[in-house]
């Protein structure tokens, strides 16, 4: 007799672990209040926008390292110190920048504490992403990644914006910066508090089991090992490149054809209300119809595509906001195709080397912060907006027929099989 599920598992979260799910969703939301209106502040603060451009650019490296270190930090100290850890690294950098940095515009100081914030949110989320690998069954992981990029982006994205418009008028952006703090210790507290889930990690190796250094290494070394995963990479970072290219110079363009900046937001937050809601069904899409396929075609090939009419709706369609619209959302839509990505990467290897696989993936997810500016500051100039979308769309069809190797250790041992059996025929 089949043990009946509970209503959570059944829509794809794993019910030991709820009480995760939703402080995730709570940090996230303090991790990611300001991130929507902190550098026109400081800029009406007094500093440059090189300035703010600056500061934010130094917390983007703090996230890179912090998302490559969670996976290999979950196997070397378990996924609640490494979720502790990031929470005090993100307190500390927050009381240090709200404290003594901001309040005299110290750009000297304010460049290492708002920095030291950018180890948080990675070592905090992506750590519980880790544990979702380990304790999630295969046929629930496509759904159960969902799920976890739904409360991600909901709280990053979506509630922190909200709380931000509500609060600054009441206590100031400064008391909104010190609520963030409130969010941090609850999200906290339900994730590795009240989360009561226990995971137990099998080494690949026992021998090296407390051995510290190694762990870390592991998270380069699976490259060279598994080159797949180093391939998960690539795939992660393409994946949101053009999300933090599209705001540098797409609203200009769309003004340029009649829609207007106050417009573009809208439409900006609209594109990922669509994401947080198609993060939920790619991972159902995903258990369904494969992981690689719904990565290689709705992901990779529908955001190249939608890319694409982003740039060339409003000149067939004179400025249409409504067409803009629906074609934003649609590529909003299509970048939570890569959802099972999160599933199909760790996947790739063995328990003993889920960790430094998913390291690999959050790397990726880290650095597309710097590739998508970069590539704008290095080719703008050159190319242009027409130019850029077409390279930025070319990369996505890159990424579909780099996600066509990613196959999974049964299929290609099932395709070894075969050959083995056609060459015993002839």
């Amino acid at each position: 007799m089949t043990k009946k599920q509970s209503f959570l598992d059944r829509i794809g979260i794993p019910s030991h672990l709820f009480w995760g799910y939703i402080g995730v969703l709570i940090f996230m939301m303090g991790d990611g209040l300001e991130l929507a209106w902190i550098s026109p502040y400081l800029v009406d603060q007094g500093l440059t926008v090189q300035q703010a451009a600056g500061l934010t650019t130094a917390y983007g490296v703090t996230i890179a390292i912090g998302a490559w270190f969670s996976g290999v930090l979950v196997e070397a100290i378990g996924p609640r110190k490494t979720m502790l850890l990031g929470v005090l690294t993100y307190a500390i950098g927050q009381v240090l920048f709200l404290t003594f940095a901001l309040p005299e515009l110290n750009y000297g100081l304010m460049i290492p504490t708002y920095a030291v914030r950018g180890f948080g949110y990675p070592l905090f989320a992506y750590a519980f992403l880790v544990w979702i690998t380990y304790r999630t069954p295969s046929y629930q992981l496509g759904k159960a990644v969902g799920w976890f990029w739904f409360v991600f982006t909901g709280g990053l994205s979506v509630l922190g914006a909200f709380f931000s418009s509500w609060a600054i008028p009441i206590i100031g952006h400064i008391g909104t910066l010190w609520a963030a703090l409130i969010f941090i210790s609850i999200g906290a507290f339900l994730a590795i508090v009240v989360n009561r889930d226990q995971i137990g990690i099998i080494k690949a190796d026992k021998s090296i089991g407390n051995n510290r250094l190694k762990d870390l290494l592991n998270g380069i070394l699976i490259i060279k090992k598994e080159p797949k995963v180093g391939i998960s990479g690539i795939v992660r970072i393409i994946n949101q490149a053009s999300q933090y290219a599209f705001p540098l110079f797409l609203p200009i363009y769309l003004k340029d054809q009649g829609i207007s900046t106050t417009v573009w937001l809208n439409i900006w937050g609209t594109i990922f209300i669509s994401n947080i809601a198609f993060n939920l069904i790619f991972g159902y899409v995903g258990d369904r119809l494969g992981w690689r396929n719904t990565v290689k075609w709705f992901g990779a090939v529908g955001c190249g595509l939608f890319t694409l009419m982003l740039f060339y709706t409003p000149q067939f369609f004179e400025g249409n906001v409504f067409l803009v619209g629906v074609t934003g959302i649609l590529w909003g839509a299509c970048l939570a195709g890569f959802v099972p990505l999160s599933a199909l990467t760790p996947s790739l290897v063995g328990d003993g080397d889920k960790g430094a696989a998913m390291s690999i993936l959050n790397l990726g997810a880290g650095l597309c912060v710097f590739v998508g500016p970069a590539l704008v500051t290095l080719f703008y100039e050159a190319i242009g907006v027409k130019g850029l979308m077409w390279l930025l769309a070319g990369l996505y069809f890159v990424a579909a027929i780099l996600t066509s190797y990613l196959k999974l250790p049964s299929e290609t041992n099932i395709a070894a099989s075969e050959i083995d059996k056609k060459v015993v025929e002839n």
